[in-house]
């Protein structure tokens, strides 16, 4: 080869094949910066179900991906959130299916909350110490509505959703969409006045023409702080709190939590579910509709067969009247018999009761006589006990003055007075001539 043949070689660059490139991409940036410790807000952060990490940090100037293995995310002592500002160590590479630059993370650490993050805590604190998330002013939700309104974009695969699950649950129920910008700076403004249309027609139900909302559903796909910021507005925020029927906040994914979803009066984890949570499925209102049909039919043949019963007992009482009326004749004798029966019984007793009392009265009677016979007897006999005249008999004798007094002792008796002396066959005239004392 000649010099001039050399020199055109070393002119012409190298082709290289796309692999190598990278691994010689990925060589030169380990030889240069690894390891590297980088600080930056968190976007986009999500875990798989393997435990590995993905997100990205970003600053005003520029992002980069990240990629945190198992290992090292089971290190972490906290769950990173969208908007904190973090600082990661790790090491650059070239992921080469790709060939996009990303950093491979052994450590993730807290540098302090991002703007966002500061803001919206701000925020929240505020809203809630003014009381837009007390538990007492949320309302439950309705049974059946009779309407559902939604908010959402039109060109969002959360309509999609919300309108394939009541499609699937509630075909009978009219949905009213009200579209709204879901992301960007004009979004909020977009949600306030969609909000508001359906708060106007929610207020004016019942007039002519007027199609009914009782729910209204708040809905957005999942997404990084960034694209989920509209719904921490403050604005937004206060128009949910004044809607006239419940709202239903389903923003994002299952662990995306906003503003919009504490003021709202019930957070859905998905768009899906939060259409879900208002469409119980019509077959669950046929299946009722079906038993209550079933319990209907077995309840009125139940009466049917009742009411025949008794017609049949009636008609059979009615076709024989001479039977009934043998059968009073026959229970009015025995009334009769039995009224006859008491009334000889009645007097028999009475009539006993007459005979023992006469009876009884002849005996007492006699047996009083006797008994007050012999009382008298007594009485008579202690009587002649006590006569004085039967002392006298035996011997004693009564003083008496001449006008009767008796003398008993010997100082009523003067010398020379007359007595009279009381003896068992007479008196004798005595007078007093020489008293003695015993």
């Amino acid at each position: 080869m000649s010099f001039f043949d050399h020199a055109s070689a070393l002119a012409q660059p190298r082709v290289w094949d796309v692999g190598a490139l990278c691994r010689a991409i990925a060589d030169s940036l380990e030889a240069r910066f690894n390891p590297v410790t980088v600080r930056g807000e968190i976007t986009g952060f999500s875990r798989a179900g393997s435990g590995h990490c993905y997100f990205s940090i970003k600053d005003a100037a520029g992002q980069l991906r990240c990629a945190m293995f198992r290992r090292a995310a089971m290190a972490m002592d906290f769950t990173p959130r969208d908007g904190e500002l973090v600082e990661v160590r790790g090491k650059l590479g070239v992921y080469e299916q790709r060939g996009d630059l990303q950093l491979i993370v052994d450590s993730l650490q807290r540098a302090g909350q991002g703007a966002l993050f500061e803001q919206f805590l701000r925020v929240k604190a505020q809203l809630e110490a003014q009381g837009l998330f007390d538990a007492a002013r949320k309302r439950p939700l309705p049974v059946m509505p009779r309407g559902i309104g939604v908010v959402t974009s039109l060109g969002a695969a959360a309509l999609h959703d919300v309108a394939t699950a009541l499609r699937r649950r509630v075909p009978h129920i009219p949905v009213l969409i009200a579209p709204s910008l879901v992301q960007g700076g004009e979004a909020p403004a977009s949600i306030v006045q969609a909000l508001t249309q359906l708060y106007a027609l929610a207020q004016r139900q019942g007039q002519a023409g007027v199609p009914p909302v009782d729910v209204i559903l708040l809905v957005r796909g999942g997404g990084s702080m960034e694209d989920l910021w509209a719904f921490n507005d403050e604005q937004v925020a206060r128009t949910i709190v004044q809607s006239p029927v419940p709202v239903i906040c389903g923003v994002g994914h299952e662990t995306d939590f906003t503003i919009a979803d504490f003021c709202a009066d019930l957070r859905a984890p998905t768009p899906t579910a939060a259409a879900e949570l208002v469409a119980l499925p019509r077959q669950n209102w046929l299946d009722g509709l079906t038993l209550m049909e079933q319990r209907i039919q077995s309840g009125v043949l139940r009466q049917i067969d009742k009411n025949a019963q008794r017609l049949d007992a009636t008609a059979v009482r009615l076709g024989r009247p001479s039977q009934q009326m043998a059968h009073q004749r026959l229970h009015l004798s025995q009334l009769k018999q039995r009224a006859h029966h008491g009334l000889l019984m009645k007097m028999q007793q009475h009539l006993h009761r007459h005979q023992a009392l006469q009876t009884g009265f002849a005996q007492k009677t006699v047996q009083h006589l006797k008994t007050q016979r012999q009382w008298v007897a007594q009485m008579q006999q202690r009587m002649e006990l006590l006569n004085p005249l039967r002392v006298l008999e035996r011997g004693y004798s009564v003083l008496t003055t001449q006008s009767g007094q008796v003398i008993s002792r010997v100082e009523q008796a003067a010398v020379g007075a007359p007595l009279k002396a009381v003896l068992a066959d007479g008196v004798l005239d005595v007078t007093v001539t020489q008293p003695k004392l015993l």
